[in-house]
């Protein structure tokens, strides 16, 4: 299976490991760990801003999006799916 690759969709930045980012609650954490979860109030944060003082660009982009190979994941598992499914038909 794919390995999924963590970089900005704009600047192609690869977080560090960092808590750089800060949910509406003030708590602030590393959003990859959690996929944008803020683990403190449990908002769900659908878009992720790019860390210009550590390296990367001021963008903003859907977190789902910074996840490089997710959609060879998604295709290898159906894939997997229909294969198993012939296997019972």
């Amino acid at each position: 299976m794919s390995e999924i690759k963590i970089c900005c969709p704009k600047c192609k930045w690869e977080p560090d490991g960092g808590e750089y980012w800060q949910c509406d609650c003030g708590h602030i954490w590393n959003t990859f760990e959690t996929i944008a979860r803020c683990p403190a109030c449990h908002k769900q944060h659908e878009f992720t801003a790019c860390v210009p003082h550590a390296g990367g660009c001021k963008s903003t982009s859907p977190h789902l999006d910074w996840y490089e190979g997710l959609d060879k994941i998604i295709e290898d598992l159906k894939e997997e799916v229909l294969e198993n499914q012939e296997v019972f038909i």
